[in-house]
C-alpha cells in the first residue's frame, strides 16, 4: 500500500503526452516562419511603394529611378559592384571591430573609477556631438587618401554607443547579484568575471547593435571624402555623371550589407547569451 501511494504523485506529475508538445512545436514553427516571412513581406511592401512612387512620378525619375532600372544597372556590371561591396564590407568590419574593442575598454575604465568618469565623460560627449562629416576633409589632410581616414570615420561614429552601453551595463549590476558577491567575500576580479561582466553583456550588445548600422554610414561617408573604391565611391562617381540608377544600386547594396551584418550580430547575441531569452519577458 505504501508503494502505491508513493507512486501516485509521480504519475500525476507526468506531463500530458502529445498535444502539449505538439502545440509547442507548432508555436516554434510559426515563430520561425514569421521571423523569415515577415521581413521579406516588409521588403516587398517597401519595393511596391517605391515602384508606385516612381510610376506616378511623385519624385523625378532622375532622383528616384524605378526599381527595375536599379536592378538592370546592377545586372549590367555585377562583378564591379560586388568588388566595391567587398571593399566596403571589409572597412565596416574592421572599423567596427576597432570601435568595439576600444569602446568596451573605455567603458570599463569609466565604470571602474568615478574620477575617470567625471574627467572624461564631458569630453566623450563633446566628441560625439561634433558632426562627423565636417571632419572628413580634416582627416584627409591629416591621414591622406585611402583606408586610414575611412576607418577613422567608422570608429568615430561607432565607439560612443559602445562606450555608453558598456559603462551603463557595468554600473547597473542587479542588487541581488551584488549582494550575493559580497556574501561570498569575492575579490574585485572574481566579482567582475563571474557577475558584473556577464550581467552587463545584454547592455553591451545593445550598444553593438546600435553601432553596427553606424559603421556602414561611417564607411560610406569616409569613401565620399577619401575613398578610391567602395560603394560610397560608386555612389559619388555615378551620381556625379547622372547615372542615378547605378548610384541607387550601390545604395541598395549598402542597405543589404547592413541588414546582413545586423542579423549576424543578432545571431551571435542569441548564441552567446542564451539565458537572456529565458529570463526576460517576450512580446
Amino acid at each position: 500500500m505504501t508503494d502505491v501511494r508513493s507512486a501516485e504523485p509521480a504519475v500525476a506529475a507526468t506531463p500530458p503526452p502529445g498535444p502539449g508538445r505538439e502545440a509547442g512545436r507548432g508555436a516554434g514553427l510559426r515563430a520561425g516562419t514569421g521571423a523569415t516571412l515577415l521581413p521579406v513581406a516588409g521588403i516587398v511592401v517597401a519595393l511596391a511603394a517605391w515602384w508606385l512612387i516612381a510610376r506616378l512620378e511623385l519624385v523625378h525619375p532622375a532622383a528616384l529611378p524605378p526599381p527595375g532600372d536599379v536592378l538592370a544597372a546592377f545586372v549590367d556590371k555585377p562583378a564591379r559592384m560586388l568588388e566595391h561591396t567587398w571593399d566596403t564590407l571589409l572597412e565596416i568590419l574592421f572599423g567596427f571591430a576597432l570601435s568595439a574593442a576600444a569602446g568596451v575598454l573605455i567603458g570599463l575604465s569609466l565604470a571602474s573609477s568615478r574620477t575617470v568618469e567625471r574627467m572624461f565623460t564631458p569630453l566623450l560627449v563633446a566628441v560625439n556631438a561634433v558632426p562627423k562629416i565636417t571632419l572628413g576633409p580634416l582627416l584627409v589632410v591629416a591621414l591622406g587618401w585611402g583606408q586610414k581616414p575611412i576607418l577613422t570615420m567608422v570608429f568615430l561614429l561607432c565607439f560612443f554607443p559602445i562606450v555608453l552601453s558598456t559603462a551603463t551595463g557595468l554600473t547597473t549590476t542587479p542588487s541581488d547579484l551584488a549582494e550575493l558577491v559580497r556574501s561570498w567575500n569575492a575579490s574585485r576580479w572574481q566579482a567582475f568575471r563571474k557577475v558584473r561582466f556577464p550581467a552587463a553583456l545584454p547592455q553591451i550588445f545593445v550598444g553593438l547593435k546600435v553601432a553596427m548600422p553606424l559603421a556602414a554610414i561611417g564607411a560610406v561617408i569616409g569613401e565620399f571624402q577619401a575613398g578610391e573604391s567602395g560603394l560610397g565611391y560608386v555612389i559619388l562617381q555615378y551620381a556625379g555623371v547622372g547615372d542615378t540608377a547605378t548610384a541607387w544600386a550601390a545604395i541598395m547594396l549598402v542597405a543589404l550589407v547592413s541588414i546582413l551584418l545586423y542579423s549576424a550580430l543578432l545571431l551571435i547575441e542569441r548564441i552567446a547569451l542564451p539565458w537572456v531569452r529565458e529570463t526576460t519577458s517576450s512580446r
